[in-house]
């Protein structure tokens, strides 16, 4: 009698193709039977999970308060994490008394503790996720391991870390961001950098100008962009030294700085700037005359109306049209200007605005003492279009008339 073996080699090349063949269907039905395998242990994982979070949420105020034992879940890892998970999600809706009571809780539980170990003994995925939930808690014990992980090799590390001391948002952290950055440079994405300052610097923004002065470029437009986010009015002089700066990002966010606070030099600074050689400098800056509100802004945004960057000029326009209380005048100097472009930005702002009718309305009051002026400019208006220059006299007359109407 044949055997199996001995017909199997009678079949020559044959057989290496149908040992391939039945090579593939065991190697199938295996990887099938760990996928439902697994799936079938997710599935009871996520339920057996799902009940005993149950289970705690019920004795939560218990478990908070020390009622129940430490021990009784502690010393269990599956209840551990449980227990901080719905710790860490407390602390993002906690009030300031919550918070505290939750930060008790969480170091006399040894649970802050277990996270600092974790953050400095362990690498890769497990570090990464000591970090993040180490900034949850906010514990200011927790800063000097999370500035470790500043220095970590692995890119994902250091943002991990650098999430995590930004929801500190304490100067304790940003001395530790601003050490790191000043040994190392960018060592980050500018933008969370950026964010985590901002968060860390709102109480002593001036921490922040020893660095701005002597960092490298990359790390002093970063630093620029945070003080021009965050309140800084007891910075005046600081703040003109950076509007006279070499580097435009420190310009311009001298001048988004100068948009926050109310500054006896904030106006002609941002005219010298909004004449600047560099479009975002001027941008920034004519931004932040048409947050200023100040009758002495108009003839800087009437100049910057004319701006060769059409972004400046619709900034300038939009800054024009929020001074409501000169309406008729900005408008006969616009159109004195003679400038199409400029004239249509400051109408698209008008429309954006909603403040046509009350142009008219404006106008409409000065008819009764210069009825061929506003006349002509209720023309220019309906029309939508520049009159020649010799129709309305030359833009002096023009706003002349205005002004003694």
């Amino acid at each position: 009698m044949v055997s199996a073996f001995e017909k199997l080699w009678r079949l020559g090349p044959a057989a290496f193709v149908l040992k391939v063949i039945i090579g593939a269907i065991v190697a199938d039905a295996l990887l099938l039977g760990f996928i439902l395998l697994r799936r079938s242990y997710r599935k009871y994982y996520f339920a057996r999970r799902d009940r005993r979070v149950y289970e705690l949420r019920q004795k939560w105020d218990a478990i908070l308060s020390g009622e129940i034992p430490y021990d009784s879940w502690r010393l269990n890892s599956f209840d551990r994490e449980i227990v901080e998970e719905i710790s860490l999600d407390a602390f993002e809706a906690a009030g300031p008394e919550e918070s505290a009571r939750l930060l008790h809780f969480m170091r006399t539980t040894g649970l802050i503790e277990k996270r600092i170990f974790e953050a400095r003994k362990y690498r890769g995925w497990q570090r990464m996720r000591a970090l993040v939930a180490l900034g949850r808690t906010r514990a200011p014990e927790g800063i000097p391991a999370l500035a470790e992980g500043l220095r970590d090799k692995s890119t994902d590390t250091r943002h991990a870390a650098l999430r995590g001391l930004a929801r500190m948002g304490s100067p304790e952290a940003a001395e530790e961001i601003l050490a790191w950055v000043g040994e190392a440079g960018m060592q980050v994405a500018p933008l969370p950098l950026q964010n985590a300052l901002i968060n860390c610097c709102r109480e002593s923004p001036q921490m922040l100008l020893p660095y701005l002065q002597h960092a490298d470029r990359p790390v002093r437009e970063v630093l620029a962009r945070v003080l021009g986010e965050i309140p800084t009015g007891s910075l005046d002089a600081e703040l003109v030294a950076m509007a006279e700066d070499e580097l435009p990002e420190l310009r311009a966010a001298a001048a988004r700085a100068f948009s926050n606070i109310g500054s006896g030099h904030a106006l002609e600074t941002l005219s010298e700037l909004a004449q600047d050689p560099v479009w975002f400098v001027r941008l920034r800056a004519v931004v932040a005359l048409g947050k200023v509100h100040n009758l002495e802004t108009i003839l800087p945004l009437l100049s910057a109306l004319t701006d060769s960057n059409r972004l400046v000029r619709m900034r300038a326009a939009e800054g024009l049209v929020e001074n409501k209380s000169e309406m008729a005048d900005i408008f006969a100097r616009v159109v004195a200007t003679q400038d199409r472009y400029g004239f249509y930005a400051y109408l698209a702002a008008l429309e954006n605005a909603g403040l046509r009718q009350t142009l008219q309305a404006d106008l409409e009051r000065i008819r009764k003492r210069n009825r061929s002026l506003a006349e002509s400019l209720l023309s220019v208006l309906k029309a939508g279009k520049l009159p020649e220059p010799k129709s309305m006299g030359t833009g002096e007359e023009v706003i002349a008339g205005v002004g003694r109407s």
